[in-house]
């Protein structure tokens, strides 16, 4: 009779305490969310968040804080949200070339874009424009290839740094075309851009709201935009696939992440939320008034996406030999 008693005690309380923690999952959240930014205010990847977060915040009736911590090329970031506590309440905003570039840029990292992040949602993307400066005798890309392989060494493209998504993506460009076209990183995109504009240089690749309005005036010419297809701001600028570059694109990304660990319903909950936001007209207006481009993807669908970009660009990187430290 008292083993009877014991065992039944026993599965009470485990009865309890899985009620417990259940109740806790479902209570999710019940004080503030905080999603950490690896860039300082102001770039386009803290204004998403920025802009997202409101309606999420309403949708999860708690406050959620944009918390800026940037450096080391958003290792500081990564590497302080890998090591939060996995309860839904601390989230990275990650960034495309951070998140799967930085393993093969830095020789020494402390967190792993797969194994240390719960992906939560896919929320944007950003195409990339190839313009250059309009005393360059190009019109086309294929006249831009046609005149770097007549003129091997001589040109120069700028772009917002080394290990950038420009960067990056114009050193793909060059394996695909066997042009020789030197980079000249720049500590942002607008000092990039100046120095193209003066002639310094004689192009770069850049997000279109950087370089619209230089190309409204007629002070860029814009050869192609890297992408699946051609984009509002500027819609007479034709796809790379349309100027002759089948399967060449560069669009960036912003995505949320929790530490690994995290519990599906809690990771579940958030990602509805972000699907929720990105469905508003406001939202959808705001973002697009930033250059980038609503793109929901639930947890499996951006894990699928980190996968297939590590697969794509990292060998891309290796080959250039592209590395940050």
């Amino acid at each position: 009779m008292r083993r009877v008693l014991t065992t039944a005690v026993a599965a009470a309380a485990a009865l309890l305490g899985s009620l417990v923690c259940t109740a806790a999952y479902a209570a999710f959240p019940e004080r503030p969310i905080r999603i950490v930014v690896p860039v300082p205010p102001g770039g386009i990847i803290d204004q998403v968040v920025r802009i997202i977060t409101p309606p999420m915040a309403e949708m999860l009736k708690q406050p959620i804080v944009v918390e800026n911590r940037p450096g080391a090329s958003g290792n500081i970031a990564a590497s302080f949200v890998a090591r939060s506590a996995p309860d839904g309440y601390t989230m990275l905003a990650g960034y495309s070339m951070f998140h799967v570039g930085n393993p093969v840029m830095f020789h020494k990292l402390d967190w792993d874009p797969v194994k240390d992040f719960a992906p939560v949602a896919m929320l944007v993307s950003s195409p990339h424009v190839i313009a250059v400066n309009p005393k360059l005798p190009v019109k086309t890309l294929q006249e831009l290839v046609d005149y770097a392989k007549a003129h091997p060494g001589e040109l120069n493209y700028a772009t917002s740094g080394n290990g950038s998504v420009p960067h990056i993506g114009m050193e793909l460009f060059k394996q695909r075309t066997g042009v020789q076209i030197t980079h000249v990183p720049y500590k942002g995109a607008g000092p990039a851009i100046q120095d193209v504009l003066s002639g310094n240089v004689q192009m770069t690749v850049a997000t279109p709201p950087s370089l619209a309005g230089f190309v409204t005036t007629g002070r860029l010419r814009p050869l192609a935009v890297a992408a699946k297809s051609r984009i509002p701001m500027l819609p007479d600028v034709p796809t790379t696939a349309e100027a002759g570059f089948p399967g060449f694109e560069l669009e960036a990304w912003v995505a949320l992440f929790a530490p690994a660990g995290t519990p599906a319903d809690v990771v579940a909950t958030l990602s509805e939320a972000a699907r929720k936001s990105l469905q508003t007209d406001k939202v959808k207006d705001a973002l697009a008034a930033a250059g980038v481009s609503a793109w929901y993807l639930n947890p499996p669908g951006l894990d699928q996406q980190v996968r297939k970009d590590i697969d794509y660009w990292q060998p891309v990187i290796r080959k250039a030999n592209i590395t940050i430290e």
